[in-house]
């Protein structure tokens, strides 16, 4: 995929995501994505890598959620996750005490399916590092079994039930 198609397959699953907010009601922020909204400390410490979204969850608090569009690797039956992604979120969420998600979805879920994955599960799952036959980047083959699957129709409660079953 082309760096412009991949930035516009990103801003498309932003779209949909933000409009599944919209549709369940759920409090959010949209992260806006130029360096220069961040302080100079955010970009030096931690290259300037943020999530998308700030989702607020009253009497909870709020969790930073990455929407990523993602197709399944066919080779390792998952989807991949970005390595130097996840160790620089990684450091961001320990630093400051913050829960971060990954949302991915496709065309082919018609963006009306969405596959949720803490960072931390990521991280710890167990999965090998693996480096793309293409890129030779980095990523975390991460099973879709691991992922907590909502629908169009569901609400963000089906996430947390899922946390506990």
């Amino acid at each position: 995929m082309e760096v412009i198609d991949k930035i516009e397959k990103g801003r498309e699953t932003e779209k949909n995501f933000k409009d599944w907010l919209d549709k369940h009601r759920i409090p959010y922020l949209y992260i806006r994505q130029e360096s220069e909204n961040f302080s100079k400390s955010f970009k030096e410490t931690l290259s300037g890598k943020r999530p998308d979204f700030l989702i607020l969850i009253p009497n909870f608090g709020f969790i930073f959620v990455d929407v990523k569009y993602r197709k399944i690797t066919k080779l390792h039956e998952s989807f991949p996750i970005d390595a130097l992604e996840a160790k620089l979120y990684s450091t961001l969420q320990r630093k400051f005490n913050m829960h971060i998600w990954y949302a991915i979805s496709n065309e082919e879920f018609g963006f009306k399916t969405w596959l949720w994955i803490p960072l931390s599960k990521v991280l710890e799952s167990g999965v090998t590092k693996k480096a793309s036959s293409k890129s030779g980047e980095f990523f975390f083959p991460i099973p879709i079994k691991e992922f907590i699957q909502i629908a169009e129709d569901d609400s963000l409660e089906r996430l947390f039930s899922k946390l506990f079953t």
